[in-house]
């Protein structure tokens, strides 16, 4: 699912904050480490470029695309190896191996990747007219046009306005309501017509329906919930001095991954008024730094960077 933007003569792309993710791994020649969204495995490559011959990197990926790009692309290198299926099934993948807490770090670099925005018929992007699908696995699960299809006015109004943070989601799910009754809408292009017709005010230099594509995308493919999990997964996956790095592309993302280091840095979550004594106080990460915004030369030269924020943990116990 790695973010990043595809060049079509070289067919190559770039990583979002590829030196910065580099830096903050500290990759030892000999660790182990995870990717748990392949993408199109740009920083997959300069991990292994990092590693020695003892080194092992475990990737992860729900698009079948993605993971055939990996086995065609890392061939006969016997350090690497991938796995088609969502992150949250980290924990059943290094339990296979016997890799549960010994991982030197893990990254999750979140969202949709360059080459599912650009395919039209993958469902994603709302200025390239195609079906509407947006599974980022595209051989299992409800897409888009059956969930538009199905979906309840209160249910979707709820989706959008909680995931999108739209504030237009009552008009916006009214409109989707009345015009599949008319007729079945299974284009982008029919539903980011509908959405915009629906919005009477629209933000300047923002497609308006940038907000409703986010929240059915969140929805169908899980995506919350799954970070939830995966988060928690990869705390106990991690070795001692382990590095957590994860890339957010939008504020809901970004606020489960904060609040998930925070709680961890206290030591776990406590019923207010509880006096909590020092023997109770056991912090398992440490946040390394503030967050990380793309440098100026990085959205300049990959627009699709602008919204990244990355964030750093180390495992302390």
């Amino acid at each position: 699912m790695a973010a990043c933007r595809m060049n079509e003569e070289t067919d190559k792309h770039l990583p979002v904050m590829l030196a910065e993710v580099i830096e903050h791994f500290a990759i030892k020649p000999d660790g182990i480490y995870v990717d748990a969204t392949f993408g199109r495995g740009g920083h997959a490559s300069e991990i292994l470029k990092q590693l020695g011959p003892n080194g092992r990197l475990i990737a992860l990926d729900k698009d079948p695309t993605a993971v055939a790009f990996a086995k065609q692309r890392f061939a006969g290198d016997s350090r690497f190896m991938i796995q088609h299926g969502s992150f949250t099934d980290l924990q059943k993948v290094l339990e296979k191996q016997g890799l549960m807490g010994k991982l030197d770090g893990i990254l999750f670099d979140l969202g949709v990747s360059s080459p599912q925005l650009d395919e039209a018929d993958r469902g994603f992007s709302f200025m390239r007219d195609g079906k509407l699908d947006m599974r980022m696995n595209s051989e299992a699960g409800m897409d888009a046009a059956t969930y538009i299809a199905t979906v309840s006015e209160e249910a979707l109004v709820k989706i959008l306005f909680e995931y999108g943070e739209e504030k237009f989601a009552r008009r916006i799910a009214r409109s989707i309501v009345e015009k599949r009754q008319i007729s079945p809408i299974t284009t982008t292009k029919q539903l980011s017509e509908i959405v915009s017709a629906a919005i009477p005010k629209w933000q300047k230099g923002k497609h308006p329906a940038t907000r409703s594509f986010l929240a059915i995308r969140i929805e169908i493919n899980h995506e919350l919930d799954d970070l939830k999990e995966a988060l928690a997964q990869s705390l106990e996956a991690l070795a001692v001095g382990g590095q957590l790095v994860v890339i957010s592309f939008h504020s809901l993302e970004d606020r489960i991954v904060k609040r998930f280091i925070q709680q961890h840095e206290r030591g776990g979550d406590f019923p207010p008024g509880l006096p909590v004594t020092q023997d109770m106080w056991r912090p398992r990460l440490k946040r390394q730094g503030r967050a990380i915004k793309p440098s100026d030369s990085e959205t300049a030269s990959n627009p699709r960077s602008r919204s990244a924020i990355l964030r750093i943990a180390e495992k302390l116990l």
